[in-house]
């Protein structure tokens, strides 16, 4: 666990998404719950520690961002419409960490045993305002990974939780994504003042690194731009693009790998192709 500062920790060695935790004085707020079960128990416990747990935001609709919200279950909820609107099908990835489990560590099977979903109940569509004791959480949707995506600034602690528009040094999941939009968004992120960036995946770092990541999603939308152009089919493209050797995988993803390449660029082709057809129409 990390301590940005002596309100704030994040974990980024968890598989899956970097749950956070700000303490206030009326309580503490979770961004984003561990995916794995005994993490979350872990997670909880660290909490627990420092006070009630009052709030959980969820920053995207994927599972590896709210898997874990049934272990939370006093929380309350929030999150973009979309989220909510996903939710279903979304929490669908805890049959995934149940079949895992089975397979690998049955053991820990009891950890789900009581699982129910656990929701939603406060919602947006652009921004909202939590306030939470002395401090202010600014909820702002700078859609791009997702289009519910959602950062999350806390002023008083001059940090800014990005959810998956930053995956810092790690490789990017573009598999829904629409890249341009998430080249703007990453300039409203830089707006913001700040000292940590704490990313959907990799480590904690700061605004130096968004030109990094905005030149990473330049770089894969240029190279699927240039075999369409070539008339390459997107069979052949789906074969040959990677960016493997770039960045490594987030933790315990690595067999994840190639599939991921696969679905990056399947979403882009798609994405490109309809907006050629779309200009010449």
């Amino acid at each position: 666990m990390q301590h940005l500062t002596p309100n704030v920790c994040t974990e980024t060695e968890f598989r899956g998404c970097n749950p956070s935790f700000v303490v206030t004085s009326e309580g503490v707020v979770l961004i984003d719950a561990p995916q794995l079960p005994l993490d979350a128990m872990k997670w909880r416990e660290e909490i627990l520690k420092r006070g009630s747990l009052r709030y959980l935001i969820n920053t995207e609709p994927h599972g590896d961002h709210i898997a874990g919200n049934f272990l939370f279950p006093e929380a309350t909820v929030v999150a973009h419409q979309g989220v909510k609107d996903r939710f279903p099908d979304s929490i669908r990835i805890i049959d995934d960490v149940r079949a895992e489990l089975e397979q690998k560590d049955p053991d820990k099977l009891w950890l789900l045993t009581s699982y129910k979903p656990h929701p939603p109940t406060i919602t947006f569509t652009e921004k909202l305002t939590l306030y939470v004791g002395d401090h202010t959480f600014e909820l702002v949707n700078l859609p791009g990974h997702t289009k519910p995506e959602t950062a999350v600034y806390v002023p008083q602690e001059r940090v800014l939780f990005t959810s998956d528009n930053v995956f810092h040094k790690v490789q990017l999941w573009l598999q829904e994504a629409d890249p341009f939009e998430w080249l703007e968004s990453l300039k409203k992120i830089e707006e913001f003042d700040v000292d940590f960036i704490v990313p959907g995946h990799g480590a904690v770092c700061d605004k130096l690194y968004i030109p990094e990541q905005a030149a990473f999603i330049q770089e894969w939308v240029d190279t699927v731009q240039q075999a369409i152009d070539k008339g390459i089919s997107k069979e052949e493209a789906v074969k040959t693009i990677s960016f493997l050797d770039r960045y490594p995988m987030d933790v315990g993803l690595d067999s994840f790998g190639p599939r991921v390449q696969e679905m990056n660029v399947n979403n882009l082709w798609d994405k490109l192709v309809a907006m050629g057809e779309k200009s010449k129409s």
